[in-house]
């Protein structure tokens, strides 16, 4: 079972915005349906995994379903700083574009926005390596997660 069977964000900071939680619903949602995660070279899952960001560091506590912890890593949060911002920037120019541009318009911005996430997946699967192993839609799904936290940060 190489799969997160639980997962909880450490969020206490500044409320979201509806959009953001709905980001975060949707993210949390898609992830516990369909995920890859294994830790290498360790005992197998399913796993339950915190996120949090501490310290200026992204945490991830990663527990077995007894709760016993099963790793924790901490990732410097630099390598995604630029590309959390320009996916809040693009973020925004959707969300309002969605209230009053034509559909071509507001599909283009979709594609950058996209093209973006993929990039913060990107990041993450490099951060991640020799860690945990996810694959690409797991990787999205979590970036979501990272803005969210960096968002309350």
């Amino acid at each position: 079972m190489t799969r997160i069977a639980e997962i909880r964000l450490d969020d206490a900071g500044q409320a979201p915005t509806p959009e953001i939680e709905q980001e975060r619903r949707v993210a949390v949602f898609d992830l516990l349906e369909d995920n890859r995660f294994s830790l290498p070279g360790r005992e197998a899952g399913p796993y339950h995994l915190g996120l949090a960001i501490r310290e200026k560091r992204l945490v991830f506590d990663v527990a077995n379903t007894t709760g016993e912890r099963a790793a924790e890593f901490h990732l410097s949060l630099g390598p995604f700083r630029q590309v959390v911002k320009d996916y809040f920037q693009i973020c925004e120019s959707y969300y309002d574009a969605v209230k009053t541009l034509p559909p071509s318009q507001i599909e283009t911005i979709d594609m950058a926005r996209r093209g973006i996430h993929n990039e913060g997946a990107r990041v993450l699967q490099e951060r991640l390596e020799g860690k945990a192993e996810v694959d690409t839609d797991t990787a999205r799904r979590l970036f979501t997660l990272i803005c969210v936290l960096h968002f309350g940060a």
